[in-house]
C-alpha cells in the first residue's frame, strides 16, 4: 500500500494501525502484562481503549506468550507472534514494532499511514486521549508525536559528583510561575508514519510534536507497589463514572461468606462453626439506614451464624438460596423496585447471575477473576476487612451528595 501524505486537518479516512508490545518476561513484576487490575488484566486496558478510538483500523498484540496471546485475543486484538531473539530483556520495543510492519507487509502486503503504539503498562489514558493525539498530529502536519505531562517545579541532577540545576539558574531564581514549561514523556501513546520508523530505527522523528496528559493519567506500572496506586486511581475513577448510579440505589444486596465475612470457617472439635467478621461494616449499614437503604443479605449457605450476625446489625437474612437470582427478583419486585436501584456485592461464581441483573454489580478486592470482571466497581478491600462498609460509604455519600463525577 503506498504511503497517504498527511495534511493538517484531514479527515481520517487513513489507515491506522495500534501495536502493543507485550511480551512474556518481566522481572519487576512477574507476569506484569497479565495481572489483574480492577478486575481485568493490565493488557486489557490498552487494548479496550485502542479498540475503542474510532480513527484506528487494526489492533495488534506483539508477544511470545500464550497467555497473554489469549488475553488479547479475549479483548478483540490481533495476535503476531515475536520472535525469541527479540523477546528479551533487552530486546527495544522499536525491533518489536518493526517485526510487525515486516510481517504485515510480507504477508498481506499492508502497510498503514499511520502507527499508533501503545505500551500496556499505562493503563489509565482517557477515553478521548488517542483519538485526541491522532487529531493533533494530523492537524499539525507532524511525523511523530508522544504523549507528556508538564513538570512543575526546579529540576536538579548530579552530574560528576555535583549537583546542577536544570531548568533554571540557581542564582536568579524566577518565580515559579515564569519558570520555563518542562514535559516528561509518560510512556502512554506514541504516533508515528512508518517510514520515521525504519529510517530512524526510532519512535520518533521528523516533525515531532507532543500530546499534553493529567499528571494522574501518566502513572505506569514498573514496580509492585505501582499497581496498588493505580488500582486506586482507578477506583477513584470508577467513583466519579458511577456516582449516578450509586445514587439511584435503594436496596443493598450482600452475599454472606467471603464478603462480610473473610471467607475462612473456624470449627471446634463439636462441629460448631464461627466465623470473622468486621465491626466496622456494622457501621456502615447502619449509614444506610439513615439515606433509607434496605440491606438484605443472601446466603447459600444454612448456618446459624449467618442468622446471628444480621439480627445483630437489624438487616433481613435470606439462608439457603440455591437460586439466588429468583429469590433476589421477588424481593425487588415486592418492594416496586427496579434492577438499576439494587446494588449487589459479591465474591465468588454463585453470586454472577445476580451482579449481571442488577444496576451496581460490585465485588469485593479478593473476588474471583469471573466476578471482578463483570463488576462496575470493586472494592479496595478484601471480604470481611471492611468492604462492606467501604460500600456503604461510597452509597452514603452519593446519596448525600458528597462525591462528584
Amino acid at each position: 500500500m503506498a504511503l497517504q501524505e498527511i495534511e493538517p486537518g484531514m479527515s481520517n479516512s487513513l489507515s491506522i494501525l495500534c501495536i502493543i508490545p507485550a511480551r512474556g518476561g518481566s522481572k519487576g513484576i512477574p507476569r506484569k502484562n497479565v495481572q489483574l487490575l480492577g478486575g481485568k488484566p493490565l493488557l486489557a486496558y490498552s487494548i479496550e481503549c485502542a479498540r475503542g478510538t474510532p480513527s484506528i483500523s487494526r489492533v495488534v498484540v506483539s508477544t511470545d506468550d500464550s497467555e497473554i496471546a489469549a488475553v488479547a485475543k479475549e479483548y478483540g486484538a490481533e495476535v503476531i507472534w515475536r520472535p525469541a531473539e527479540i523477546s528479551g530483556d533487552t530486546a527495544s520495543s522499536e525491533s518489536a514494532l518493526i517485526h510487525v510492519l515486516d510481517y504485515l507487509r510480507d504477508t498481506e502486503g499492508y502497510e498503514p499511514d499511520l502507527v499508533v503504539f501503545l505500551q500496556a503498562t499505562s493503563p489509565l489514558r482517557k477515553p478521548d486521549d488517542i483519538q485526541n493525539a491522532i487529531e493533533k498530529l494530523q492537524r499539525e502536519g507532524a511525523d511523530s508525536l508522544f504523549s507528556a505531562c508538564p513538570l512543575h517545579g526546579f529540576v536538579w541532577r548530579k552530574e560528576g559528583g555535583r549537583f546542577v540545576s536544570l531548568n533554571y539558574d540557581y542564582r536568579r531564581r524566577p518565580r515559579r510561575q515564569d519558570a520555563p514549561e518542562d514535559l516528561i514523556e509518560n510512556g502512554s501513546i506514541y504516533i508515528f508514519k512508518p517510514w520515521v520508523l525504519r529510517k530512524f530505527n526510532n519512535r520518533l522523528g521528523g516533525k515531532i510534536t507532543v500530546y499534553y496528559m493529567d499528571v494522574l493519567d501518566s502513572f505506569q506500572i514498573d514496580e509492585p507497589a505501582d499497581l496498588e496506586l493505580v488500582e486506586k486511581l482507578l477506583a477513584i475513577r470508577r467513583v466519579g463514572q458511577m456516582a449516578p448510579r450509586f445514587a439511584a440505589v435503594r436496596l443493598l444486596a450482600l452475599d454472606f461468606d467471603g464478603v462480610m465475612t473473610d471467607n475462612r470457617v473456624l470449627v471446634n472439635q463439636d462441629g460448631i462453626e464461627a466465623v470473622w467478621c468486621h465491626r466496622a461494616d456494622g457501621w456502615g449499614i447502619a449509614r444506610m439506614k439513615e439515606v433509607g437503604v434496605e440491606v438484605i443479605v443472601l446466603s447459600t449457605e444454612k448456618n446459624p451464624v449467618v442468622v446471628a450476625r444480621c439480627r445483630k446489625l437489624g438487616i433481613t437474612c435470606i439462608q439457603g438460596c440455591h437460586d439466588k437470582l429468583a429469590v433476589l427478583k421477588e424481593i425487588v419486585e415486592k418492594r416496586s423496585l427496579k434492577p438499576e436501584q439494587v446494588a449487589y456485592v459479591g465474591n465468588d461464581v454463585n453470586d454472577i447471575d445476580c451482579m449481571q441483573w442488577v444496576g451496581v454489580p460490585i465485588a469485593v478486592a479478593d473476588a474471583v477473576p469471573e466476578v471482578r470482571a463483570i463488576s462496575c466497581f470493586v472494592t479496595a478491600r478484601k471480604g470481611g476487612e471492611g468492604a462492606v462498609r467501604e460500600v456503604c460509604e461510597l452509597i452514603f455519600s452519593q446519596k448525600q451528595g458528597g462525591i462528584h463525577g
